[in-house]
């Protein structure tokens, strides 16, 4: 009997035929209500979803026989993964898929933050031509910090390369690898030279408002701070603070710390409108690694993923 799969988030719809051709069962609902999922689970393998729900104990604490949950991008923020351990549940997730999409639009948004792009636009666009004013910095010749240095720091750094500027990466996971492109430093080494500091890290409680006060003024200059990771990871209160100080000396965000515009909180709300008007801030909603070219590739890259894990589970009879 061949193992089923049931998708509850919108996927490009290379996802059904790559699925099937594996032999795979498909039963492809991205309109389901989240509150409907778990009512749905019981007699299917395999669970794919994109950012609809919190995969959390509750959700999972029916009678269901699930053997994986895929997440169709990078961050995997949206599952409890004690959860699934517990449950023998294998977690997937593809950040193959959308890295090339995150490295090139950081390093359009360093480019487009260091030589007033968007703010040039606007004025333009109302008749103002101010040409001295827009002058720019350029990047060779600076030091870009990289937090985290995985699918996305690489790819990052990758583009980077041919700007002859001086590429240094901290990730704390000891296991990563030096390569061509970046040199591996301490996070003491990155506050001693850092000109930009950008951010490719996963959220975890662990590193939730890692970009506080006290990481941002431990750099030894004023710096430029990229974010196309989850917003949680910055302290938004302390970025604003030290943009207002000129510590931070612009920021390019494609990420906040709570992304629906309309519940934010009274402080929350209070740095949207500072960020929003500055003219030294960049900010984009979340589409860091969402091209059309990702959208496939993301499917590609989870379907090879689930071929490979069922390689290695027995097929029901």
């Amino acid at each position: 009997m061949p193992f089923s799969c049931l998708i509850v988030d919108y996927m490009h719809p290379s996802i059904v035929p790559l699925l099937e051709a594996l032999n795979i069962t498909v039963s492809y609902q991205p309109g389901i209500k989240a509150e409907a999922v778990k009512s749905m689970l019981p007699g299917f393998d395999g669970l794919l979803v994109r950012s609809k729900l919190f995969i959390s104990e509750e959700v999972l604490s029916g009678d269901h026989q699930l053997k994986f949950i895929a997440r169709a991008g990078a961050g995997v923020d949206n599952i409890d993964e004690a959860a699934l351990k517990r449950r023998n549940i294998t977690l997937l997730n593809a950040p193959e898929g959308n890295c090339d999409a995150v490295g090139e639009f950081t390093l359009g948004l360093l480019l487009a933050l260091f030589r007033n792009v968007v703010k040039a636009d606007k004025e333009v666009q109302k008749s103002i031509w101010l040409r001295e004013e827009n002058r720019g910095e350029e990047i060779m010749g600076k030091t870009v910090g990289i937090i985290g240095y995985g699918h996305m720091g690489r790819a990052f750094a990758q583009r980077l390369a041919g700007f002859s500027c001086e590429i240094l990466a901290y990730d704390n996971n000891q296991t990563i690898q030096p390569d061509g492109f970046a040199r591996l430093v301490t996070l003491e080494e990155l506050y001693a030279q850092a000109d930009v500091v950008s951010f490719h890290i996963p959220f975890t409680l662990a590193n939730k408002h890692l970009g506080n006060e006290q990481f941002f003024t431990s750099f030894k200059k004023s710096i430029w701070v990229l974010n196309t990771a989850r917003g949680e990871v910055i302290d938004q209160t302390a970025l604003v603070k030290l943009l207002q100080a000129g510590k931070i000396k612009g920021a390019a965000l494609d990420v906040l710390e709570n992304e629906k515009l309309k519940t934010l909180n009274p402080q929350q709300q209070l740095n949207f409108e500072y960020l929003s008007q500055a003219e030294n801030v960049i900010l984009t909603p979340h589409i860091g690694g969402w091209t059309h070219q990702s959208y496939v590739k993301i499917n590609e890259v989870l379907v090879q993923k689930i071929k490979a894990f069922l390689q290695q589970t027995p097929v029901k009879s």
